[in-house]
């Protein structure tokens, strides 16, 4: 008896080993019209294997170009659509750069604290500035926490934050108490530990 592990390996597995062995009869019928009316009949079986899937547009033109993948690009019939090429199967995507347009020298942060920080030096002395400068040191609180879980003394934000708005932003001597947050992932699993017992 043959295991699947001992036999060739399969170039598309969704469609099963009897596909694949319909699709290696094809290359070896000789005659053009006879191994074009096997191929057509093979997409129908093939189709028949998705029948949840016809109802897309492009339905049709996915199975022939599985056909042609199937076949290693061997199978010589006039195929209905442009078959996907060889060539564009195997190529490596291009790249993605990812845009450095600004070094953010704390990540833990984010970038949208630099925009935060940006309004509110634009912004005119009073207590909507102060409000706001507030606001930013919070969040730069819960932001540290969430990335270092044993906590962050005011002073450390307070001098992350002179540094991000090129000392614009000070906020050491004018007696603010930020927030008190604790690691929602620690407690939280400290929780369910305490419930187990």
């Amino acid at each position: 008896m043959d295991y699947n592990t001992q036999m060739e390996k399969l170039i598309l597995p969704e469609y099963g080993r009897n596909i694949q062995n319909m699709v290696n009869h094809c290359l070896t019928i000789e005659d053009r019209e006879e191994r074009t009316a096997c191929a057509y009949a093979i997409v129908n079986t093939m189709g028949n294997l998705f029948p949840q899937l016809r109802d897309l547009s492009d339905f049709k033109h996915i199975l022939w170009d599985h056909l042609a993948i199937m076949s290693n690009f061997k199978l010589d019939i006039d195929y209905p659509y442009e078959v996907i090429k060889e060539e564009k199967l195997n190529t490596k995507p291009e790249r993605i750069e990812y845009s450095n347009s600004e070094n953010i020298r704390f990540v833990h942060y984010g970038k949208l604290i630099h925009s935060l920080i940006e309004k509110a030096i634009e912004m005119e002395q009073g207590e909507e500035r102060d409000q706001l400068e507030i606001m930013i040191a919070n969040y730069m609180k819960k932001s540290y926490i969430t990335f270092n879980k044993d906590g962050v003394d005011d002073l450390k934000i307070f001098d992350d934050l002179a540094y991000l708005s090129k000392e614009n932003i000070l906020l050491h001597n004018k007696g603010i108490k930020l927030a008190d947050y604790k690691n929602t992932n620690s407690s939280s699993s400290s929780s369910k530990k305490k419930k187990k017992k």
